[in-house]
């Protein structure tokens, strides 16, 4: 499967961008996806993933609970990252993954085997 993630950009503090990560054929019913994103000299760091079942289960980093959203669109083989209320420690490159692995380790890079190619969002103070 290939992933690729767009619709990156520049935007103020308190901004929205949202973030469509399209796969190359269908996923959603045997993959979890998540999104990651990396600053300069940090590592990786989870910032939120959905569910393969039905329900779309979710589950949000700390630091962006209430702020941002991720969904799925089956019928475009696509998930999104809506961000609202962007910060300037949101600055980063964003990747969209898929995994396989139990739905516990879903916040762990490691457990991901297909990466996006990135997307960079810069918020601006």
């Amino acid at each position: 499967v290939q992933l690729q993630a767009f619709g990156g950009g520049l935007v103020q503090t308190g901004g929205s961008l949202r973030l469509p990560c399209t796969a190359s054929r269908r996923v959603f019913g045997n993959y979890d996806m998540g999104w990651f994103r990396q600053a300069p000299g940090k590592e990786r760091e989870f910032v939120a993933a959905i569910n393969r079942n039905g329900v779309g289960t979710t589950r949000y980093a700390d630091s962006v609970k209430g702020r941002f959203t991720i969904s799925k669109e089956n019928a475009k083989n696509t998930i999104y990252l809506q961000m609202n209320n962007l910060k300037p420690e949101d600055t980063a490159v964003y990747y969209c993954a898929v995994t396989q692995i139990l739905w516990s380790y879903v916040d762990e890079a490691r457990r991901y085997n297909k990466w996006g190619q990135g997307t960079q969002v810069t918020v601006s103070s």
